[in-house]
């Protein structure tokens, strides 16, 4: 899904193109030097920034404007028109921003405005830490040290994870990175050296085992201990691991979280023919997706009798077994597994599927240990009030862990995307710093199967009404999950402006 090769398309605007084509609060694409640059008219002032996204190379033109912002089609990420600044997750770095000259009836492109060091005005408030210190540097963590910076925090940001290669770009590991479409240099989320030179200290190989609220301290599990002024714990979530009684001995089960578990099964699936994957999960069948890339012979199990039905419904979780099949994958659904031993799994009905490895998918658990044993107020999860601070003063919670008040349901919901992570830890950042800044983004995530991407924005856990616009099995839908007549949430399979435009109505319903 990179865009970032294609010829930019376009008028050559350098040359100039009439006023007139640029639609009235729209956006106009073309390119200038070589460059994808998009125009458009903000506050009666002409803008031009680059027009290819920064996370997955996405192409903005065909993005959602929404007031002075453009947000891109594939994972809305969201960019300031007047100045390329990137506003809102997956996109991490901003774009280019481009001069533009009106002469008469036509408007030129002149060139490309040097990079400025883009970080907010410091604001002072009596509440500003004199230390920041985030436990977990998955994408909440990372996203939270980032926006300190940019928000002009100068103070000590520390981030302590027991992960060797962390932070990096966890939903590659289960797409294209396993299936063998992207590099290894695509996992890191920016170059060793920009922490360095953001003054971002990661404390890798480190897990923190106490927290001492009153005290602001940690300890960590070499026995040395941290102070903290202001805390984020952002501690992710850990893969359900196999029974005692159902995992024999050397029997061969991969699980995935980490980038070195997406490295073992690449490691596994080279030398071998055939593996069985546990659970039709997302990240299961994703991973089913990326080994059948490697021509592995592939079979899934779960218990449920159709794929992602929970989440998904029942015709587009048969869809995506449908999908699956087309591309070889065998599905053995309604059971268990019973014993993995031996290179044989046992279902719980009998059947009996050779592997010559295992990848087992079959849910994760939100990190909440060190919360719990701090006295953190914890539901299935920690809560978090709307600022995402926990019950404890100073300490505050993002990512897979954090259970918060959502305005869109109305519910308390916890919710395991990588995007909802990276924008919880931009808040909770600016709520270190004191900025009181409500937590109401609207709940996104995509999931890519062969070359079908979902996207879905919203939070059903449950729904009274299906609604199917287009035709799921042509690949163009939009599927609407409604409770009380409520659009709880919308999942579209190419139809990204719709699902812009379903994003943005969402927030609107609770503006």
């Amino acid at each position: 899904m990179s865009g970032a090769d294609a010829a930019p398309t376009g008028p050559d605007l350098k040359s100039g193109v009439p006023v007139a084509d640029v639609p009235d609060g729209g956006m106009l694409a073309g390119h200038a030097d070589g460059e994808a640059v998009l125009v458009s008219r903000v506050g009666g002032e002409w803008c031009a920034i680059g027009a290819v996204c920064s996370h997955y190379s996405g192409p903005l033109a065909e993005g959602l404007r929404v007031e002075d912002t453009v947000r891109c089609p594939w994972h809305h990420a969201c960019f300031s028109l007047e100045t390329g600044r990137s506003l809102r997750p997956p996109g991490l770095n901003d774009v280019a921003c481009w001069q533009v000259e009106q002469r008469g009836d036509r408007i030129f492109v002149i060139g490309k405005i040097p990079s400025p060091v883009r970080r907010s005005r410091a604001r002072p408030q009596s509440s500003t830490p004199e230390s920041v210190v985030i436990i977990g540097a998955g994408a909440a963590g990372e996203s939270a040290a980032e926006t300190l910076r940019k928000e002009g925090y100068t103070g000590p940001v520390t981030l302590y994870d027991p992960d060797p290669a962390a932070p990096y770009d966890r939903p590659n590991l289960s797409k294209d990175y396993l299936a063998g479409s992207a590099s290894e240099d695509w996992i890191p989320l920016h170059p060793a050296e920009f922490y360095a030179e953001q003054g971002i200290e990661i404390v890798r190989d480190r897990r923190a085992v106490e927290l001492d609220p009153r005290g602001r301290q940690i300890r960590l599990d070499d026995g040395s201990t941290r102070q903290y002024d202001a805390l984020l714990l952002a501690t992710g979530a850990t893969p359900v691991r196999l029974a005692p009684d159902v995992a024999g001995p050397d029997a061969g089960i991969y699980y995935l979280r980490t980038f070195a578990d997406s490295k073992a099964i690449i490691a596994a699936a080279a030398t071998t023919a055939r593996v069985v994957i546990l659970g039709a999960s997302f990240i299961g069948l994703e991973v089913a997706a990326s080994l059948r890339a490697r021509n592995l012979d592939v079979h899934v199990a779960g218990p449920e009798a159709v794929p992602l039905e929970r989440v998904m419904g029942a015709e587009l979780g048969g869809f995506i077994r449908s999908l699956h099949e087309e591309h070889g994958v065998a599905f053995h659904l309604g059971q268990k597994p019973g014993r993995v031993a031996d290179g044989v799994v046992t279902l719980e009905g009998g059947e009996r599927l050779s592997a010559d490895f295992v990848v087992a998918g079959i849910g994760v658990r939100p990190n909440v240990a060190l919360a719990e044993q701090a006295g953190l107020a914890a539901d299935r999860g920690v809560v978090v009030d709307q600022y995402l601070e926990t019950s404890a003063p100073g300490v505050f919670a993002a990512g897979d862990i954090a259970r918060w008040p959502d305005p869109h349901s109305g519910e308390r919901i916890r919710v395991e995307h990588w995007v909802v992570a990276q924008r919880q830890g931009q808040t909770a950042a600016r709520n270190i710093l004191g900025r009181r800044e409500i937590f109401n983004a609207v709940p996104f995530f995509w999931s890519q199967h062969y070359d079908v991407p979902i996207n879905y924005v919203g939070h059903a856990e449950r729904w009274d009404q299906i609604e199917v616009s287009g035709s799921i099995p042509a690949r163009d839908c939009a599927v609407r999950f409604l409770q009380n007549g409520r659009t709880a949430a919308v999942a579209t399979i190419y139809r990204d402006q719709e699902n812009l435009q379903a994003e943005a109505g969402l927030e609107r319903a609770t503006a």
